[in-house]
């Protein structure tokens, strides 16, 4: 077993410890914007709560939507459970990952609210390691499904038509 399959866990259990630690980071650290004043939050405050609440709801829905279709399937971990079946309908059609999806676009709501340097700075760590939680998850699901690379070149990975 190589260096790198043991410091993520046999089934992914320290990319979810790790994911954990990237999410309280992120709540937990001050914004940060050396640029920004007082007055220019101020007169982007219509323009900031709009975003906010669009892409807020977006990243519920997909949030919400992808836990349903998924449901019997739900497992913290990226390794999948024994009983899943590849769900490749509803918002599986646009997204492969709209779980984590979901947390990407809440942490870009609340960047483009804050304006904060940290956050993004933490986003974009956040991509990188949801972009390479998912490839692995996506090499256990290629094993047991073998119409997984079909639905991968069909179907974007986190936002719909892009990646």
């Amino acid at each position: 077993m190589s260096l790198l399959s043991r410091l993520q866990g046999r089934r992914g259990e320290h990319l979810v410890v790790l994911q954990f630690v990237l999410f309280f980071g992120f709540v937990l650290t001050p914004s940060w914007n050396p640029w920004l004043t007082p007055g220019i939050l101020e007169a982007m405050a219509p323009l900031r709560w709009a975003v906010l609440i669009a892409l807020g709801t977006f990243a519920m829905v997909l949030g919400a939507v992808g836990s349903m279709h998924i449901r019997d399937y739900l497992t913290p971990l990226p390794y999948p459970v024994e009983h899943n079946q590849l769900v490749q309908h509803g918002i599986y059609a646009l997204v492969r990952h709209p779980l984590y999806s979901s947390q990407l676009f809440a942490a870009l709501a609340w960047v483009l609210f804050s304006l904060s340097l940290t956050h993004l700075a933490i986003l974009v760590i956040g991509f990188l390691f949801f972009d390479y939680k998912a490839g692995k998850e996506e090499g256990w699901l290629r094993e047991r499904h073998p119409e997984y690379a079909d639905y991968a070149r069909r179907v974007s990975k986190f936002i719909p038509w892009i990646y």
